[in-house]
């Protein structure tokens, strides 16, 4: 496994790689992600699960277990248990799980290789510069591109990038202290909003670079989004919060 960020004050975030047998006896490979908070093990780690031989709904149902069994083992160490907790029950997990799974085709595949679109809502920034270096150098060491959006009030993140990457992302987001409170202690992002999370589509353009960028009208913020082909998500996403 390897290290992806280790801040004295956000606890460690790594990735583990294993392979586990399924009913069929076929080797799956799961990527999981775990963020141990400074105060673990008295609270839980955040998990993440991609594989691309599981759907979307399978990935959830065995996070979804693991941090049940997490739980059992509150206020000791227990990533090692973990892991040695998939190996064993992956098979019941999937077997449950593909009973209840109808998703959509596209989204059943979930492949790692396709690039994936992410596009947040941030309710305000008080330690903006602060916040600003953060959110570029998480985007840096995870490779994705897009755009850090401030319009009036409006702050958004737009990001592209493989969907394991926009998943690590969006657990540095909501686990790292990266503003500070109205009394100047640091604290984590509370009122984040994900107002889309997707594939991106050929009609997509690709963002090359990430960019901070400010408008001053709601016209010029849509015209970022035409240039990159998502009317239809500007549409949708961006006239609520104009209100």
């Amino acid at each position: 496994f390897f290290f992806l960020y280790f801040p004295e004050t956000h606890g460690i975030s790594f990735r583990i790689q294993i392979s586990v047998k399924d009913q069929l006896d076929k080797d799956i490979l799961l990527k999981l992600l775990f963020h141990l908070p400074v105060s673990y093990p008295s609270t839980l780690p955040d998990i993440s699960v991609n594989s691309d031989q599981l759907t979307r709904a399978q990935c959830m149902d065995v996070k979804e277990k693991l941090l049940e069994q997490a739980k059992k083992h509150l206020s000791e160490p227990m990533v090692h248990d973990l892991i040695l907790w998939v190996q064993q029950h992956l098979k019941d997990v999937i077997k449950q799980s593909a009973t209840v799974c109808n998703e959509k085709t596209t989204l059943s595949k979930g492949t790692e290789d396709s690039i994936w679109m992410l596009l947040l809502h941030l309710d305000h920034m008080r330690a903006k510069a602060k916040y600003v270096k953060t959110v570029e150098k998480w985007a840096s060491n995870l490779r994705l591109t897009g755009r850090l959006m401030f319009m009036g009030k409006i702050i958004l993140i737009l990001l592209q990038g493989d969907r394991g990457s926009i998943k690590e992302y969006l657990i540095l987001q909501k686990t790292s202290k990266v503003d500070v409170d109205s009394s100047g202690k640091k604290c984590k992002e509370k009122m984040m909003r994900v107002l889309c999370e997707t594939e991106v589509q050929s009609q997509h353009k690709r963002f090359q670079t990430f960019e901070v960028k400010e408008y001053s009208t709601p016209e010029e913020l849509q015209k970022e989004f035409e240039t990159a082909g998502l009317t239809t998500l500007f549409s949708e996403s961006v006239p609520p919060l104009l209100k």
